[in-house]
């Protein structure tokens, strides 16, 4: 009964966007009749606004060590968002209520994982709450989808209207509880959240590792029905199935890198998904059929799952400040999709087509794993360091 509340916010918090982004930009050309020019530049927009709040947000909870009312905030936000977008038929108004709420609104997730990180929370725990956002992220956009396929695009507000009530009923019910137990008003957290960041190198590189690995992790994605149609004949029916199973499996490998973490160091688990992230980039550089695409998925899910539950937990080890190091980690997602047009614009232009776009991946991969490496050596060495005038004065 215990994880049954953060659960439950991780499932919610994860359907909310689970059903919005894939649903986006369909509603904006059937409910406001945007173009596809109009649907580029307000995800554009709409992204940015995401950017800059999941940035400033999360700072500013940091200072009072209270995560769980900004989220009731950004619940209300993600309850207002979808009646302003029933109400009106206007496109510049719709993209008004994407900055405003929309964008606010999604930074939820990152204050969940700040207020687990702020509770004591273990390694496995934020990593078993990924896995739960990630069964949201498979069952949310085919629910979606039959949606709007049976009840049309209005159909889709009434849902995330619902999903965010719920939103804000169990966040609710986990304010109430934190400020009944014996300490847990706002203010300064105990342990390490009130530590300073570590070196500006050392949260430089790890940022930069972690934006190049999602980077090739969201070319690979983006190109997948691209590389079927080039590589087996146009049967694009493999591509979904490739990354259905590749979300599905991912659960699995949250599950299993929780348990492994209780004994393995982020570092070793980082190291075996960047090296199954390079492996599974070779082999695709190399696939020619559809038994061979199957099978390379279950290395691509351990490399996600690596990515997704670790990688949080390495930039909250990193950035002692829970809000700051969860805002940071969601961006390096944001900012890796920008970073994949160009990746993938230079591997098609090889000779292997498509499936240079993998090759380089591989090899950015290989960069990554180098950098935290030594991210990590350097911050060890810095440790040292400061211990050893402290020890000299004692």
């Amino acid at each position: 009964m215990r994880q049954l509340l953060p659960s439950s916010m991780a499932l919610l918090w994860g359907l909310q966007f689970a059903f919005l982004t894939p649903a986006l930009a369909l509603m904006l050309v059937d409910l406001f009749g945007a173009t596809p020019a109009d649907v580029g530049w307000v995800l554009a927009l709409y992204n940015g606004g995401g950017f800059l709040a999941s940035l400033i947000i999360p700072a500013l909870a940091d200072r009072k060590r209270d995560y769980l009312r900004p989220m009731l905030f950004c619940g209300v936000l993600a309850l207002a968002l979808p009646g302003v977008l029933a109400l009106t038929s206007s496109l510049p108004l719709a993209v008004v209520a994407l900055l405003v709420l929309g964008g606010p609104a999604g930074v939820g997730m990152s204050l969940f994982f700040a207020h687990l990180k702020q509770s004591g929370a273990g390694s496995q725990d934020v990593v078993n709450m990924r896995a739960i956002v990630s069964f949201a992220w498979v069952a949310g956009p085919p629910l979606a989808t039959v949606i709007i396929g049976s009840f049309g695009s209005q159909a889709i507000l009434l849902a995330l209207a619902a999903v965010a009530l719920l939103n804000l009923v169990t966040t609710g019910i986990a304010f109430r509880r934190n400020r009944t137990l014996p300490g847990s008003g706002a203010g300064p957290a105990s342990g390490t959240d009130d530590g300073p960041l570590a070196s500006k190198l050392a949260v430089i590189g790890v940022v930069i590792a972690f934006t190049i690995l999602q980077a090739t992790d969201s070319s690979a994605v983006t190109i997948m029905a691209l590389f079927v149609d080039q590589k087996m004949d146009g049967q694009l029916i493999w591509a979904g199935i490739a990354l259905g199973v590749a979300a599905a499996l991912e659960i699995p490998a949250l599950l299993a890198i929780g348990r492994l973490s209780r004994s393995i160091p982020e570092k070793r688990l980082i190291a075996s998904g960047c090296i199954a992230g390079v492996l599974y980039y070779a082999g695709m550089t190399f696939a020619a059929d559809p038994i061979a695409l199957l099978s390379l998925q279950i290395l691509h899910a351990w490399f996600f799952g690596v990515i997704a539950g670790v990688g949080l937990t390495l930039f909250q080890k990193f950035i002692p400040r829970p809000g700051l190091a969860a805002g940071l980690f969601t961006n390096t997602r944001r900012i890796g999709a920008i970073a994949s047009g160009p990746i993938i614009a230079f591997g098609s232009m090889t000779a292997l087509g498509y499936q240079g776009v993998f090759g380089i991946c591989a090899v950015l991969t290989l960069a990554a794993m180098v950098v935290i490496e030594l991210t990590s050596r350097s911050s060890k060495a810095s440790a040292a360091k400061e211990q050893i005038p402290a020890a000299s004065q004692s």
